[in-house]
C-alpha cells in the first residue's frame, strides 16, 4: 500500500526549501496546473513560495501575462503586467488584464519581493488555455443516431489538415461518457469523462490539445459513447434506479489554427457517420458486455470503409449549459494495478480471484480459448461460505446482480477490460463458457484490478508509533479515494450517489488528505443545479433519483430526500473552502441559492425549531442501523439550521452585505435561544436524550452557553466511559463527538475509544479483515463507505497538531498544537496547504519531547510545545527565547506557547 501510507521523513524539510532566498513555485490557474478549458470570469491565479531561510515574507509581487511564450521570455506582458503590487497575497488573485477570447493560450509568470526589497527571479512560466466563452463560438451541433437504442455508439469523421498547422484544440462532450481517438490513438489519459452532472442544467466539455496527434493530409476522429449516469438502464442487472436524460449523443469541435493565421473548424454535424460498437450492454451499476467479434478494425483511422454506417442526425442537447473547467472536477485516471493475491476454484469450476484490497476497480483479464468463448466476471466485496462471490453488501439480490461479459473473437490470447464501468470490489468470480457445447473449455490466464479515482492531488501524509492508528488511517483513506470520482459518492457500487452530508462532515478530514478545491467547487454547482424552486436542497446532488412519498402531497421530498444535515453542505462546504483555501468565490456565485435554502429551512420550522430529516444516521442503538435512534431528529435539524444561519451571516459580512449579516446573525441567535429552551436539561447538564451526538453538537456549534460547557463535556465523557470507551454517535454525530472531546482537552478519551478492537469502530473492522472503511461501525453493510472517516481530521489536526487559525483563512497563520496521548510516542505528518507544505514531527522519549516543524515562507505560526518546565525549552540547541524567529507568548496549561516566523524549527523540552 505504498501510495496510501508513504514514509514521511523529516529530512524532507531540508530539501523543501532548497534554492533562492524567495522563489515563486507551483503556479496555478483556478487551482489547476496549466489548465485547459478555463471559462471563469475572471480566472484566478495562485503561487507558492519557497525559501531556506527563516522569517522570509513576500511584501510585493509582479505578475506578467503574455499571448506567447516568446513575448513572456522577452518580459513583454502584452495581456497584463500588474506592475509591482505591494501585497503579501499569493492566492485567489483575479486576472485583471485584457479581455480573453475563446481558445486563447495564455502564458504567465510571477516574481516576488521580500522585506529587504530584494526581488526574486521570475518563476518558471506557466500557461492556461481558455475554453469556449460564448455560445456562438460553438461551430458544432449535438449529434446522435437514428436508432436511439444502440448500447454503445461509435461516431467518426475524416478531415484534412493543411500544411503549416500551428495549434489544434478540441472541445468535446460525449454523453453519458466518451472516449475520443485521433487517428486510432486515445486523446488524453482520463477515463469515464466528462464528469457526472445534472445534465438538463450543466453538461461538461473537455478541452484537449491534439496538435501532435495530427499530420498533414487525411486524419480521422472517433468517439465511443457509454451511458454513465446520463442513462441508467436495468437490462436484467442490478441498478439503484432507472432514469435517462435521453439517448447517447455528443458535441465536439476541432479548431485548426495555421501559421498563416487562418482557422478551420471540424464540428459535429450530419457529415459524421455512426454505428453500433462492440459494447453490447453498459450500465454504471450493472456492468458491461463486450463482444470482440463485433470490433470493426480501423474504424477510427483514415480510409476506413464506413459505407455501411449511417449518417449522424442532428439532435437537441439534454438542456444543460456547456461548461468547462469552472464546473469540472479533476479527471478520473488509472493509478495502480492490483494483481490477484490468491485464487480458488469452486465446485462448479468457477474461479474466484482475491485482489487483496477492496478498491474502485476496473477488472482486467487475459484469456485464451476458441473464438466465441465467453467469460463472465462477477465482482464482490465478500465471499460466501463456499468461497463464491457474495454481492449482498453491494445491493445484489432482489434488484439484480452485477456482472461483465467478454466474448473472444480469435483463437489466440486476448486482453480486455471494461471501458465505461468500474466497481468497488475485492473479489472477482470468473465463469468460463466454451464457444461450442462440446468445445474445449477456455482458460483465464490472469486477472487484475485497475485502481481508478479522481486525480485530485494527495496533500496529506500521516504516520505514528501506534500500528492500529496507521492501519485505521489506511482503512479510511482507501474508502476516501475509492469514492472520489467527479463527486464524492457514498459507495462505489450499490448507490454511487452524492449523498451530501458526507461532504461537510468529512470535509476537513478529506481536505487534509486531498486537494479537493476543484471537486468541491463542482459539487456546489451540482447542488445549485439540483435545488428545487422552493429552495429545498435534496439529500443527493446531482439528484438522479427522487425520494418522495406518494401519499404526502404537502412535501416535495420525504426525509430521505430532504434533511437539513444533508442540505447544509450547500453552505458548510463553501465555508470549509474559505477556511482551507481563502476562497469566497463560492459564496459570491451561489449566494442567492444559499439564502433561498435558509429561507426554505425557516418555512419548515416552528418557533425556530425544525423537525424533519434523517438525524444521526447509522448511530449505534438497539435496532438495526438507519434512522437516528438515540438523538431526536429535531435536535440535529435545528442545530444545522442554526449553523447555516451563523455561517451565512459571516459570509454576508465577507461579501460586504452588512444588512444580511445582521439579519442572519439575529436569526441564528433566535434559533439558539429556542434550541436551548427546547433541549437543554439544566438539572443534569445534558441535551435532550443525553446522547453523545446531542451533547457534542451543542458544544462544537457553540449552542451551549459558556457556563454550561464543562458540565455537558463531562456528560459526554461519562457516557463514553460507562460504555467501556464505546461510541454511539453515527454519521452526523461522530465528527462532533471527536471535535467536542479534542477541543475540550480530552483527546485521551478519543484515544481510548479508537485504540481497541472489541467494540464497534475502526479497530473492530480491522480485526474482521476489512481493507476499506465500512458503512456500519461493526463492519456490516457496504464494505466501502467513507461516511464514518472523520478520524482523519483528528489525526492531522490534534494528534499531529497541524491546525488552521480561524482568523487567518488559507493557512496564512498556522497553529501547531500536538496532543500526545496514550501510548503514541511519535508522529510524522505533513500537509501541503495552499501556501506550501506544513510539517510537524514529534516524539517523546527519556523525559524529553522533540518537536520539529516547517512553517512555509510568507506565513507565521503559533506553536504549542508540551513541557513540564517552560524554562527548559530549547530550539536548535539553544534556549528558545534566544532563537531567531521565536518569541514566547505565554504558558498555557502544560505548554509553552511561541509565535514563530517562517522556517524550520527543532524544539526540545522536558516532558
Amino acid at each position: 500500500m505504498k501510495k496510501i501510507i508513504p514514509i514521511l521523513l523529516f529530512a524532507f524539510a531540508f530539501s523543501f526549501y532548497a534554492g533562492a532566498a524567495l522563489t515563486p513555485v507551483d503556479l496555478r490557474c483556478d487551482y489547476a496546473i496549466n489548465p485547459m478549458g478555463v471559462d471563469s470570469n475572471p480566472p484566478r491565479l495562485f503561487w507558492k513560495l519557497e525559501s531556506r531561510e527563516r522569517g522570509v515574507r513576500q511584501t510585493a509581487y509582479e505578475i506578467m501575462v503574455s499571448s506567447s511564450a516568446e513575448l513572456l521570455a522577452e518580459n513583454k506582458g502584452d495581456l497584463w503586467n500588474s506592475g509591482k503590487v505591494n501585497s503579501d497575497e499569493t492566492i485567489q488573485i483575479d486576472y485583471a488584464g485584457k479581455p480573453l477570447n475563446s481558445w486563447q493560450e495564455v502564458f504567465w509568470k510571477v516574481r516576488a519581493w521580500d522585506a529587504d526589497e530584494k526581488v526574486s527571479d521570475w518563476s518558471r512560466p506557466a500557461t492556461w488555455v481558455m475554453g469556449v466563452l460564448k455560445e456562438d463560438d460553438w461551430h458544432a451541433h449535438w449529434i446522435g443516431a437514428e436508432d436511439a437504442d444502440i448500447p454503445s455508439l461509435l461516431l467518426r469523421r475524416e478531415f484534412s489538415v493543411k500544411h503549416g498547422l500551428k495549434h489544434a484544440l478540441v472541445n468535446v462532450c460525449g454523453l453519458g461518457e466518451y472516449e475520443m481517438t485521433i487517428n486510432g490513438k486515445k486523446a488524453g489519459d482520463d477515463i469515464l469523462s466528462p464528469g457526472w452532472t445534472k445534465y438538463n442544467k450543466t453538461c461538461l466539455y473537455d478541452t484537449r490539445d491534439i496538435t501532435d496527434m495530427l499530420h498533414d493530409g487525411k486524419n480521422a476522429v472517433g468517439l465511443e459513447l457509454g451511458n454513465g449516469m446520463y442513462q441508467v438502464l436495468g437490462g436484467g442487472r442490478f441498478t439503484k434506479f432507472k432514469g435517462s436524460f435521453g439517448p447517447q449523443k455528443a458535441i465536439a469541435q476541432i479548431r485548426l489554427e495555421y501559421a498563416d493565421g487562418s482557422v478551420e473548424y471540424v464540428g459535429t454535424d450530419d457529415n459524421w457517420r455512426v454505428a453500433a460498437g462492440p459494447i453490447t450492454f453498459n450500465s454504471i451499476y450493472g456492468g458491461e458486455s463486450f463482444d470482440a467479434r463485433l470490433v470493426q478494425t480501423g474504424w477510427n483511422r483514415p480510409d476506413f470503409n464506413d459505407s455501411k454506417w449511417q449518417p449522424a442526425i442532428i439532435v437537441d442537447g439534454p438542456g444543460g449549459d456547456l461548461r468547462g473547467l469552472s464546473c469540472a472536477a479533476p479527471p478520473i485516471r488509472e493509478f495502480e494495478t492490483h494483481k490477484a493475491v490468491s485464487s480458488r476454484t469452486l465446485a462448479n469450476g468457477d474461479i474466484v480471484f482475491d485482489l487483496g484490497q477492496n478498491a474502485a476497480h476496473v477488472p482486467k483479464i487475459s484469456v485464451s480459448g476458441a473464438a466465441g468463448s465467453q467469460f463472465r466476471l462477477i465482482p464482490s466485496e465478500l465471499t460466501s461460505a463456499d468461497g463464491s462471490a457474495n454481492q449482498g453488501s453491494m445491493g445484489g439480490g432482489k434488484r439484480g446482480y452485477i456482472w461483465c461479459d467478454f466474448t473472444k473473437s480469435t483463437d489466440g490470447t486476448e486482453t480486455w477490460s471494461p471501458k465505461f464501468f468500474y466497481v468497488g470490489c475485492r473479489y472477482v468470480q470468473v465463469h468460463c463458457t466454451p464457444a461450442t457445447t462440446n468445445g474445449a473449455p477456455p482458460k483465464i490466464k490472469s486477472l487484475s484490478g485497475i485502481v481508478i479515482h479522481s486525480s485530485s492531488e494527495p496533500v496529506g501524509q500521516f504516520e505514528c508509533s501506534n500500528d492500529l492508528f496507521n492501519r485505521t488511517f489506511a482503512l479510511v483513506r482507501w474508502a476516501q479515494q475509492n469514492n472520489m470520482v467527479s463527486l464524492m459518492t457514498d459507495c462505489p457500487h450499490r448507490e454511487r450517489l452524492g449523498w451530501l452530508e458526507q461532504d461537510h462532515l468529512n470535509g476537513r478530514a478529506l481536505r487534509y488528505d486531498f486537494d479537493l478545491a476543484q471537486l468541491f467547487t463542482k459539487t456546489i454547482n451540482d447542488i445549485a443545479d439540483s435545488q428545487l424552486t422552493n429552495g429545498l436542497v435534496p439529500t443527493t446532488a446531482p439528484e438522479y433519483t427522487i425520494f418522495r412519498s406518494k401519499s404526502d402531497t404537502e412535501h416535495l421530498r420525504n426525509d430521505f430526500g430532504d434533511s437539513p444535515e444533508w442540505g447544509s453542505s450547500l453552505i458548510l462546504v463553501p465555508w470549509q473552502q474559505y477556511e482551507f483555501d481563502g476562497d469566497v468565490n463560492l459564496f459570491r456565485i451561489h449566494y442567492s441559492t444559499m439564502t433561498n435554502y435558509l429561507a426554505y429551512q425557516g418555512s419548515r420550522a416552528t418557533n425556530f425549531i425544525a423537525s424533519y430529516g434523517l438525524g444521526d444516521w447509522y448511530d449505534l442503538g438497539p435496532k438495526k442501523p438507519g434512522l437516528s435512534q438515540l438523538t431526536p431528529i429535531a435536535l440535529t435539524a435545528t442545530a444545522f439550521y442554526y449553523e447555516d444561519a451563523a455561517i451565512l451571516s459571516k459570509a454576508a459580512a465577507l461579501l460586504g452585505k452588512t444588512d444580511d449579516a445582521e439579519k442572519f446573525s439575529n436569526l441564528a441567535q433566535n434559533i439558539r435561544n429556542a434550541f436551548n429552551a427546547s433541549f437543554f436539561n439544566a438539572t443534569n447538564h445534558y441535551y435532550a436524550s443525553d446522547s453523545q451526538c446531542a451533547n457534542a453538537i451543542a458544544l462544537v456549534m457553540g449552542l451551549c452557553e459558556p457556563d454550561n460547557r464543562a458540565g455537558v463535556l463531562n456528560s459526554i465523557v461519562t457516557d463514553v466511559r460507562s460504555r467501556g470507551n464505546g461510541l454511539t454517535a453515527g454519521d452526523v454525530g461522530y465528527r462532533y463527538l471527536l471535535r467536542a472531546l479534542a477541543e475540550g482537552g480530552r483527546s485521551d478519551v478519543i484515544f481510548d475509544m479508537n485504540n481497541q478492537t472489541s467494540k464497534p469502530g475502526y479497530g473492530m473492522q480491522l480485526a474482521k479483515g476489512k481493507t476499506s472503511l465500512t458503512e456500519a461501525w461493526d463492519g456490516g453493510s457496504s464494505q466501502d463507505h467513507f461516511m464514518l472517516g472523520q478520524i482523519q481530521e483528528w489525526f492531522y489536526h490534534d494528534l499531529a497538531g497541524i491546525q488552521d487559525a480561524p482568523e487567518s483563512p488559507g493557512f496564512s497563520h498556522i497553529i501547531i498544537a500536538p496532543q500526545p496521548v496514550g501510548d503514541v510516542t511519535w508522529v510524522k505528518a505533513s500537509f501541503n496547504s495552499i501556501r506550501e507544505t506544513i510539517v510537524c514531527d514529534w516524539k517523546r522519549h527519556d523525559g524529553k519531547f522533540n518537536l520539529q516543524v516547517i512553517i512555509p515562507a510568507n506565513t507565521s505560526a503559533t506553536v504549542y510545545v508540551p513541557t513540564k518546565s517552560p524554562e527548559t525549552v530549547m530550539e536548535d540547541g539553544k534556549p528558545a527565547a534566544q532563537s531567531q524567529g521565536v518569541k514566547l507568548l505565554r504558558v498555557e496549561g502544560e505548554c509553552a506557547v511561541y509565535t514563530v516566523e517562517p522556517g524550520t524549527y527543532d524544539f526540545e523540552s522536558s516532558f
